[in-house]
């Protein structure tokens, strides 16, 4: 639809203009006709005769409501009365009102009261929208009235949202079915209320300046959605926006920063133990083939390179400068490295904002900013990037090569990164650290590494986020949208919106990181369980309710099929329990079966250790399974949980090893790996959602 930003526009600057921080009930009605969001028939009286005419006209039952633009939250003041049925009750709640917001509040300014046709039946919604400090602009929809902030049934996308967004939120909240009609109620029209949800997105994308907004409740019925209440705040200081270069200006320099043929160590040493002398050592004994440019006040060769004081002094180009000097001396050396047109440096050194010295940290960002340098750190372990053998850090040089690339903004964490990779031989691309990120952060990682040919997935660990995993992370608010703004189902609705996969642990971060890019696309939804032990199924199997996995429901045919190979004592069906005492046969026949079928799109395998079927001996018949499965063409996800003794620990990593990620003593780890794969597909659109 058109919408009128001009008379939007209008009021927010008359709003400004008068120092307000919200909106008076006829302004929000402004807005919302400029937007399309429907409203009832209202009027604002300006004493107890206008509001009874006026309630008279537009007919009754109506609600009143106080106007002041110092009284947001009207029920608390007293301000609202609702089922008014004559022009001498409107006179008498005009006065009422009048004087309860004056005893609330007794300088606020009353511009009148609100006269409403007051609305009935239906479903009670709310939609409305919020300013989050990590995602911007959001919009919520869940349940109406009072229960959005007691059961918090809400969901969120960006905004602006499009309509299929909109509409997914719909069936996002637990509350769903109710929307759809249940014991004979109407179901609501879900068209009007998409509308409504990318209506009121858009208008908040538009005007930054609007922090909140509620229409609460809406009342959503069959033929449309109309929003009876309105309530819009303001902030006409927002948070400045971040620093963003261009995409084509971040790759340009992210590229030389990442795979430099030119490497300036500022601070290098000779001495063993000093940050610089392990920086120079991880460059040259980590297999680095580019220039490197040791840069020391006085010394003239530094680990058999020549020396410089200044990169200024260095004759070549120089596409990264490693910084190894207390923080003092950065800000000095960082000009030189802009006079040198250097496009990267990387800030080892701490003392910055970390510690509250906030105005160094500003002095480098001005300094990088007026020479074009990008920053990354600074209070950082450096950065590793295996194409080109580059260890660009102070910590255990690491020269597995993989296509997966991670990040962190904390050194101990890159360190688990790194004995996590090396002692599983994952195998990275690169690992990142970014420390107080002054200015490179992780869009400027993602920006580079979606169009790195060496990586194929992304790992982020992100402090930043964690402040609203808890309601101790909530913030007070103005709007009941805003209340919520704290609350952790935004990240999870974000990220399944952007189709990314969130983890919720390091472990588990770490073990998607390896799993996921060795399964292949899955085909469709089917998932089926075959296991050695019922104990195991039942638990695999509540592993699939957790993450989001759908059992398959097994059709006759391929029922009695699996019954050909398993005894009388089994269980067909999904878990299919082929038992324990079954020889190595059993595993082969009902996997291969499972693999050939169509209609089942991923396996996951339960084993328990026997003697009649060792670990090993079930490893290498799976792995020869799976391989003459490809060679006729037919790939499927396949993960494994192997229950028994230490032996089970070899197999494990020799199936791992062969692309079938297993995992020893734990049912719960390979299926979040196979249910971390779907929920990548469904984000990608690859396969439908459940």
């Amino acid at each position: 639809m058109a919408y009128d930003k001009t008379a939007v526009r209008k009021i927010l600057d008359q709003a400004k203009a008068a120092g307000r921080s919200s909106l008076t009930a006829p302004e929000a009605k402004g807005i919302c006709e400029a937007y399309g969001i429907a409203i009832p028939k209202e009027g604002v009286a300006a004493n107890a005769a206008e509001a009874a005419k006026l309630a008279s006209s537009i007919g009754f039952p109506v609600v009143m409501k106080i106007v002041s633009p110092q009284i947001l939250h009207k029920t608390e003041a007293g301000g609202v009365v609702v089922g008014i049925k004559s022009a001498e009750a409107a006179q008498e709640a005009f006065n009422s009102i009048v004087a309860n917001a004056r005893r609330y509040k007794s300088d606020a300014t009353i511009d009148g009261v609100q006269v409403q046709q007051m609305l009935a039946g239906g479903q009670e919604v709310i939609i409305g929208a919020v300013t989050d400090p990590a995602f911007g602009k959001l919009v919520a929809f869940g349940l109406g009235g009072v229960l959005v902030e007691v059961l918090k049934d809400i969901t969120f996308r960006l905004a602006p949202a499009t309509r299929e967004d909109s509409l997914s939120m719909l069936d996002s909240i637990a509350a769903a079915e109710i929307l759809r009609g249940v014991r004979g109620s109407e179901a609501v029209n879900r068209e009007a209320l998409a509308t409504m949800i990318v209506n009121v997105s858009q208008l908040v994308a538009d005007f930054p300046e609007i922090s909140e907004l509620d229409l609460n409740p809406v009342f959503a019925t069959g033929k449309g959605a109309t929003a009876a209440d309105v309530r819009v705040v303001l902030d006409f200081k927002p948070q400045p926006a971040r620093y963003r270069p261009s995409q084509e200006e971040i790759v340009r320099q992210m590229n030389r920063i990442m795979k430099p043929d030119a490497v300036a160590v500022i601070g290098a040493s000779a001495e063993t133990g000093k940050i610089g002398n392990s920086i120079m050592k991880n460059l040259i004994n980590g297999g680095y083939q580019g220039a490197i440019y040791p840069i020391h006040p006085s010394a003239t060769e530094i680990m058999g390179k020549k020396a410089y004081k200044s990169v200024k002094d260095v004759p070549g180009v120089i596409d990264v400068a490693v910084f190894a000097i207390p923080a003092k001396f950065v800000a000095q050396a960082l000009t030189e490295c802009g006079e040198k047109k250097i496009p990267g440096a990387v800030l080892i050194p701490s003392g910055f904002a970390e510690t509250g010295n906030v105005a160094g940290q500003e002095e480098i960002v001005a300094v990088a900013r007026k020479y074009g340098v990008r920053l990354m750190g600074p209070n950082i372990y450096g950065f590793y990037y295996t194409p080109k053998h580059l260890c660009a850090t102070f910590c255990t040089a690491y020269d597995v090569k993989g296509t997966t690339a991670l990040s962190s903004q904390s050194g101990g964490i890159g360190m688990a990164i790194v004995g996590y990779s090396r002692s599983t031989k994952m195998g990275v691309s690169a690992i990142v650290g970014l420390g107080n990120k002054a200015d490179i952060d992780e869009d400027d990682l993602l920006t580079f590494f979606e169009q790195d040919d060496n990586t194929q997935i992304i790992c982020q660990h992100l402090e930043d986020l964690k402040a609203g995993r808890t309601s101790m992370g909530a913030r007070a608010a103005s709007s009941h949208t805003g209340a919520l703004a704290g609350n952790d189902k935004i990240y999870d609705d974000v990220f399944k919106q952007s189709g990314v996969i969130r983890a919720r642990s390091l472990r588990d971060m770490l073990d998607f990181a390896r799993g996921i890019p060795l399964l292949p696309q899955p085909a469709g939804n089917n998932v089926v369980i075959i296991t050695g032990a019922g104990g195991s199924g039942v638990l695999l199997s509540d592993a699939c309710v957790d993450n989001q996995l759908s059992l398959m429901s097994m059709p006759p045919d391929l029922d009695a099929a699996f019954r050909k190979f398993i005894p009388p004592f089994g269980a067909a069906g999904n878990p299919i329990d082929i038992t324990g005492g079954e020889p190595p046969t059993t595993y082969q026949n009902t996997v291969r079966l499972g693999l050939e079928d169509p209609r089942i799109h991923a396996l996951i395998l339960g084993y328990w250790h026997t003697i009649i079927t060792p670990p090993m001996v079930f490893a290498r018949l799976m792995v020869e399974v799976v391989e003459q499965m490809k060679a006729k063409g037919i790939v499927k996800p396949v993960v494994a949980s192997l229950a028994g003794d230490v032996e089970v620990e070899e197999a494990s990593e020799y199936l791992y090893q062969h692309g079938i990620p297993a995992y020893a003593y734990s049912t719960e780890i390979p299926v979040a790996v196979l249910g971390a794969k779907y929920r990548w597909a469904r984000g990608a659109g690859l396969i439908p959602a459940i």
